[in-house]
């Protein structure tokens, strides 16, 4: 009789069952804080429940938004500083639906790699509910798939979705009229765009991730990391405050292509690009490409990652407001007859 042989496993075909409860396990405490009124149950069950009358709503109107981090990976996963891209996840997601008008209420992530590294997958999945608490909502849920033969060694994919809501009559944009006053939130670098043209800009530059980075303290990999930055709660409070009529969360496509999104049709923008200064990193990545200063508005948010359209009576007050919950205002511009975006003076 042949001697039979040993069964295979699901870890034999490079599935870890056992990895992937360690990491429930260890992130439990990270979405635990990320807890809300309206959240029904914590992580591990096939579904998450939500209470929309807890959290306040008596007719709302659902939002939801889905996104990843694009090419922006590339770095975290070269220099292994994973730590920031959770929150560039949760940023991408809820800053669009704020501009809908919505409260982003719960979050749930989608984290595919080859082999599951409990380490790294707790501190991105940590990074996401650090997302998550600035911009208020929860994470209730999400998917951990391992997969082998899918991706590289050390290789990861992030995707995140968000479901927000708001009151029935309240959605942006509305009212959007001539002579509204643009006001420009200041970004905290990159963001999570452009990265395709960034990594080829680097390449040009002849530098590596962990060189001294040329407009900053760190490396140059540390720098280009920056998470991006959330606006949920300020931009809320505008909003609830009255006189925004829209927003725009400057993302793929820059100011040229993000602003006119919020815009009725007969209506254009006037922007002054005197009326902000270029942040150093956009500068050195320009002086790298030698980009046009149109490529650099259509790719890059060059300065400003979320616009506000206001009525012109409460420009004052809503810029006080914003200011004091820490954001860097600028008057950038104002609503125009016509369509798209024309600018005046140069990017400096």
């Amino acid at each position: 009789m042949s001697e039979r042989r040993n069964g295979l496993t699901y870890a034999d075909a490079g599935v870890d069952i056992d990895a992937g409860n360690a990491l429930v396990d260890r992130i439990k405490p990270a979405a635990k804080r990320t807890d809300r009124p309206g959240v029904m149950a914590g992580l591990g069950g096939f579904g998450a429940l939500f209470d929309l009358k807890a959290a306040g709503y008596s007719d709302p109107i659902l939002v939801g938004a889905t996104d990843g981090v694009g090419t922006k990976l590339r770095i975290a996963i070269d220099t292994g500083n994973v730590d920031g891209v959770g929150i560039d996840l949760v940023a991408m997601c809820v800053n669009d639906l704020v501009c809908q008008g919505a409260e982003p209420l719960f979050f749930l992530d989608y984290f595919a790699t080859g082999k599951l590294e409990t380490d790294k997958a707790a501190r991105i999945v940590e990074g996401i509910a650090e997302g998550c608490m600035r911009a208020g909502c929860a994470l209730i849920g999400g998917e951990t798939a391992e997969m082998p033969g899918m991706y590289p060694e050390g290789d990861f994919d992030l995707a995140g979705f968000s479901v927000g809501a708001m009151e029935r009559g309240t959605e942006l944009p509305a009212d959007v009229a001539e002579g509204d006053i643009l006001l420009g939130l200041a970004s905290d670098g990159v963001h999570s765009n452009g990265y395709s043209l960034v990594r080829k800009l680097v390449e040009i530059s002849g530098l590596d991730w962990q060189d001294d980075c040329p407009w900053a303290t760190g490396t140059l990999g540390e720098a280009l990391l920056t998470p991006t930055r959330l606006y949920v709660k300020q931009a809320l409070a505008a909003v609830r405050a009255g006189g925004v009529h829209a927003l725009a969360h400057i993302t793929g496509g820059g100011l040229s292509e993000n602003i006119p999104r919020v815009l009725p049709e007969g209506l254009g923008v006037a922007v002054d690009l005197d009326a902000w200064d270029l942040p150093p990193v956009f500068g050195w990545l320009n002086q790298q490409g030698g980009m046009e200063q149109g490529e650099l508005l259509k790719t890059f948010n060059c300065g400003i990652g979320m616009v506000l359209a206001v009525a012109p009576d409460r420009a004052d007050a809503l810029e006080t407001m914003l200011s004091k919950a820490g954001e860097r205002v600028c008057r950038m511009g104002r609503v125009v007859v016509g369509e798209g975006v024309s600018y005046s003076g140069r990017l400096k």
